[in-house]
């Protein structure tokens, strides 16, 4: 059995994982995005170089043998647009000169086999690397996935919404370490890459559905900020949150 470790890089969402080879993952870079808010009205120029750059400065410090991209790395849905036809072939083109690229299609990932001839591509199911198991989140994972000893997954865009004692509040992107009790393992919930793709403030949310809220209570995971800061368990921020925000007797 090969020994895994696996640890964040520190203010940046990328995750890396070191078992027989280094990898990093990185999820939900939703390239194209900007067209969608061009539809609806807002004008924001394409960040997909930007993107590319920081993974490829990721990459050079990290210096991984494989790159997992956990999921939805285009945008738009049910059709393919334009600047997703242009950018994301010469994204993964760029990223692959230097680093083998594993993809696991998301729920935005239509067309992405066609789009990334570069890369190897898995089936939604996910896949198990060094008795690891990585999915997206959209969908249930494949049962070989759910046997592995830790999981691996995205698709939230987790965040959690910070308020300050007049009034102002900000969401930051968080990691997420859970635990299956069905299932007995470790899971662990990747940020959003993308900033400009939104988020999911979990200690606002109400009743999210899909497959990670039958694996866990996500309550009792602990919730860690990008610079490793450790807030404590979901629960516990929540109900901090509430309290803050009572009327005063």
């Amino acid at each position: 059995m090969v020994h895994v470790r696996f640890f964040p890089v520190v203010d940046d969402p990328a995750l890396i994982v070191e078992g027989a080879q280094r990898i990093m993952v990185v999820a939900d870079v939703h390239l194209g995005i900007e067209y969608e808010m061009w539809l609806g009205g807002a004008n924001v120029p394409s960040q997909t170089r930007k993107l590319l750059d920081r993974l490829r400065g990721l990459i050079d410090e990290q210096e991984p043998k494989r790159l997992i991209v956990l999921g939805d790395l285009k945008h738009n849905v049910p059709r393919t647009s334009w600047q997703e036809r242009v950018e994301v072939p010469k994204f993964i083109e760029s990223v692959s000169e230097i680093v083998e690229v594993l993809l696991v299609p998301g729920n935005h990932d239509t067309g992405l086999r066609d789009l990334a001839p570069d890369a190897e591509v898995c089936e939604p199911e996910g896949v198990v690397i060094d008795g690891i198991g990585y999915f997206h989140g959209h969908t249930w994972p494949d049962p070989e996935v759910l046997s592995a000893r830790s999981l691996i997954t995205a698709h939230l865009h987790p965040s959690v919404r910070l308020v300050d004692p007049l009034g102002a509040s900000r969401s930051e992107r968080v990691w997420v370490r859970a635990f299956s009790k069905e299932y007995k393992k470790e899971i662990v919930v990747v940020p959003a890459f993308n900033p400009l793709c939104g988020s999911l403030p979990l200690n606002e949310m109400e009743d999210e559905k899909g497959p990670l809220m039958k694996l866990t209570d996500l309550r009792c995971s602990r919730i860690y900020l990008l610079d490793g800061t450790y807030l404590g368990r979901l629960g516990k921020i929540t109900a901090a949150q509430r309290r803050e925000r009572l009327p005063p007797k």
